[in-house]
């Protein structure tokens, strides 16, 4: 589901971006405001989270790939403006660092992924709960979550789909080649929705009941939603957190959940192929499509925007593959945690500086 550079044009990934930047600034404003100092380093674990759920391809029968991404589990224990943040952090991180997702197509993948799949995954949760009155924990809760998590992932490839799609109509040559992403909707639509709603939907749903049941049991006091965990978080706080420093001792089996998914991390190698709609340029005229090679590079990829990534493809020279992806987690995880460690300083200050 991450859309590379030159695979829209830039017209549509600016507009893409304008629309997700009331969404970026609203939840900026919502978190500095509502979030205490001691809960911001919530956010980075979060952003880990996601960022090693990304990293765990599976295989789809063809030759393609895909990967839970876990934005509505994160809406749900932290908020969608925070999982919004969190999913925002993790995406530029893959994109600059990684070459995982376009730079210029960044703004598109966060209107998917960081907006569209937390808010929608969250809404669809809300409204089961409301409706059912479901309470937190429960059997019901646990396919609450399930359900919107798998609601808000095969959203986002709908709408990755549909920008996949408008390309070859809205941009392409006189004789009619497209310059960029040559696959109509009739094509685009169907092929992101397959895998989505098949075997990577089922990711989706395993990685975030997993985390949801984890997280509830071990470490209620990270979830700071208020509107579902306003009670647990409450004598999560009272019991954990120390005033002086700010430190919460619980989130303890949260840092042994990333540790254990790093080292877990070599798994998503298993799985071969390219995801849909991530080929490079130099393999996308080969690509077959209902028995048929598409036979031409469109000119937008030929002649786009090309970003040299520091550690492309999660690998590092001179080590084996496996060891590089490890290191390469531990690096995307030490960002995330850092990051918002430091937003943490700029938005609150050190606790310990004013005494």
């Amino acid at each position: 589901m991450h859309i590379p550079d030159n695979y829209l044009s830039a017209s549509t990934c600016v507009v893409l971006t304008v629309a997700t930047m009331p969404v970026w600034i609203s939840s900026i404003r919502k978190v500095t405001r509502d979030f205490p100092r001691e809960r911001f380093s919530a956010l980075g674990v979060a952003a880990a989270l996601s960022f090693l759920a990304m990293m765990f391809n599976v295989p789809l029968p063809g030759g393609t790939t895909g990967h839970a991404v876990g934005g509505a589990l994160l809406a749900i224990l932290l908020g969608p403006e925070a999982a919004c943040l969190a999913l925002t952090i993790a995406l530029a991180i893959q994109a600059l660092l990684f070459g995982d997702g376009g730079v210029l197509a960044f703004g598109a993948n966060c209107f998917n992924m960081a907006f569209i799949l937390p808010f929608g995954g969250y809404c669809v949760y809300a409204a089961i709960r409301k409706f059912f009155k479901v309470k937190t924990g429960s059997v019901g809760d646990l396919l609450a979550v399930g359900f919107a998590s798998y609601f808000g992932i095969n959203l986002a490839a709908l709408a990755a789909g549909v920008e996949f799609g408008v390309q070859p109509l809205l941009f392409h040559t006189p004789e009619g080649q497209a310059l960029y992403c040559p696959y109509p909707l009739a094509v685009s639509v169907p092929a992101m929705a397959i895998g989505h709603l098949t075997i990577f939907g089922l990711a989706e749903i395993v990685f975030s009941v997993f985390v949801y049941t984890f997280v509830h049991k071990t470490a209620p006091g990270f979830a700071t939603n208020s509107s579902f965990f306003s009670q647990t978080v409450a004598e999560a706080a009272e019991a954990d957190v120390s005033p002086k420093t700010g430190v919460l001792p619980k989130f303890g089996p949260v840092y042994l959940l990333l540790v254990l998914l790093v080292i877990l991390t070599p798994l998503g190698l298993l799985a071969e192929g390219t995801a849909w709609g991530e080929w490079g340029v130099d393999e996308i005229a080969s690509v077959t499509t209902s028995g048929e090679e598409l036979g031409y590079t469109p000119q937008g990829m030929t002649n786009g925007f090309e970003w040299s990534a520091f550690i492309p493809d999660y690998s590092t020279p001179g080590v084996p593959e496996w060891l590089g992806y490890i290191l390469s987690a531990i690096a995307g995880v030490a960002l995330c945690v850092v990051l918002f460690k430091l937003a943490t300083l700029l938005t609150h200050g050190d606790p310990l500086a004013k005494e």
